[in-house]
């Protein structure tokens, strides 16, 4: 899943960045107010994480604009202001959560489950393609019998081809999905995760589902 950031304090935006990098989320991040709304905007995401006290535009702002341009992603707000009145105005304007700093990382990484669950019951049903089964709710991944080991990226790279099967997915839409919005393209990290992948999930096996499309990218397969 992909989420976006908007926090004008770094040394926030870092530990909330790393702790989320942690649980296999791919993070973009923003700093201010206009180039939180510019991304959240263009760019699909599975939620926001949104701070009230931002520059050039406040946070209730970003979620006013977010919500009147029809944009239905779930928006946990995280604020030093603890008022009712904070509270009521933000829910009224379409937030979906709120959360008083300071907090603890473990009740935020909560309250994030909880909206996604919320907003995509549909994304933890058991994945499947031939003899592979992913398991969105555990991040177990079985091929057959056999229990495949994965790091953090090779689960995430792997969740978005099984949710995608049967399509020719680029370099770019993997880069975008699976990665953050200042990965470099140009690269070959791409080619050496789906190596990685094949190692673990095709080697040994009859047949193949990782496979390569030429002139298009990757594709899982039946």
């Amino acid at each position: 899943m992909r989420i976006l950031i908007i926090e004008d304090e770094k040394r926030t935006s870092d530990f909330l960045c790393k702790s989320m990098e942690a649980k296999r989320y791919a993070v973009d991040r923003a700093f201010d107010g206009e180039d939180g709304l510019g991304l959240a905007t263009t760019c699909e995401y599975d939620m926001v994480i949104l701070d009230l006290i931002l520059p050039k535009k406040e946070g209730i702002q970003v979620l006013d604009e977010l919500r009147r341009k029809g944009k239905k992603t779930p928006v946990l707000i995280i604020t030093g202001r603890n008022t009712v009145e904070d509270k009521v105005k933000v829910l009224d304007a379409g937030g979906d959560d709120y959360l008083t700093k300071p907090f603890s990382i473990e009740e935020f990484l909560a309250r994030v489950r909880a909206l996604l669950r919320r907003g995509n019951l549909d994304r933890l049903s058991i994945l499947r393609a031939a003899n592979l089964t992913v398991n969105p709710a555990t991040q177990e991944v079985f091929r057959g019998d056999r229990k495949v080991n994965l790091t953090h990226r090779e689960y995430a790279l792997l969740e978005y081809l099984i949710r995608n099967k049967g399509k020719a997915l680029t370099r770019h839409q993997i880069a975008d999905q699976v990665w953050n919005i200042d990965f470099d393209t140009e690269t070959n990290i791409i080619d050496v995760y789906i190596t990685h992948l094949r190692n673990k999930i095709d080697k040994g096996e009859a047949y193949p589902i990782i496979k390569t499309v030429r002139g298009a990218g990757y594709m899982l397969g039946e």
